[in-house]
């Protein structure tokens, strides 16, 4: 079952039930190379995807965006726990001089008959307004990871 769940105006709840084993779900998320072939919006293009993954160690992303663009999204592992967890800061730099806060994203990868349980909680948002701008761009990199992982297969 796939869930959206806001409990509050700085945190986004997101749930996705993967038709893989949670090591695999796990390394999609900590491979750069399996990340790179799901982890972007669909309307972006993904352009590079640097991993280091370790408590302390950083991630950086940087895509195109729809309006041709260049903004990049980076942060530091502080949890990584296989396969069971993952939790990491979560920032975005527009190349304009605008830089978003940083927040905290934390994924649980949960056994579940026939496959895995994803969670997603993305926190410390500013507002409701921020919360929300985040809901597209993570719903459908989900759905690319669910295509990743081998949903309808």
């Amino acid at each position: 079952m796939d869930s959206l769940l806001k409990r509050t105006e700085r945190e986004l709840i997101l749930t996705r039930e993967l038709k893989a084993p949670r090591e695999k779900v796990f390394a999609a998320w900590t491979d750069p190379a399996r990340a790179a072939q799901w982890w972007c919006p669909t309307d972006c293009t993904l352009l590079s995807c640097e991993m280091d993954v370790r408590p302390g160690g950083k991630w950086h992303r940087r895509m195109r965006v729809p309006d041709g663009s260049v903004i990049a999204k980076y942060g530091v592992y502080r949890e990584v726990e296989p396969p069971a967890r993952l939790v990491f800061t979560y920032a975005t730099d527009y190349g304009n001089g605008t830089v978003d806060p940083e927040t905290v994203v934390s994924l649980t990868f949960a056994e579940v008959p026939g496959g895995t349980r994803l969670t997603l909680w993305h926190s410390e948002f500013q507002d409701v307004a921020v919360r929300d701008s985040h809901i597209g761009g993570w719903t459908t990199a989900l759905e690319s990871l669910k295509a990743f992982c081998g949903e309808g297969q």
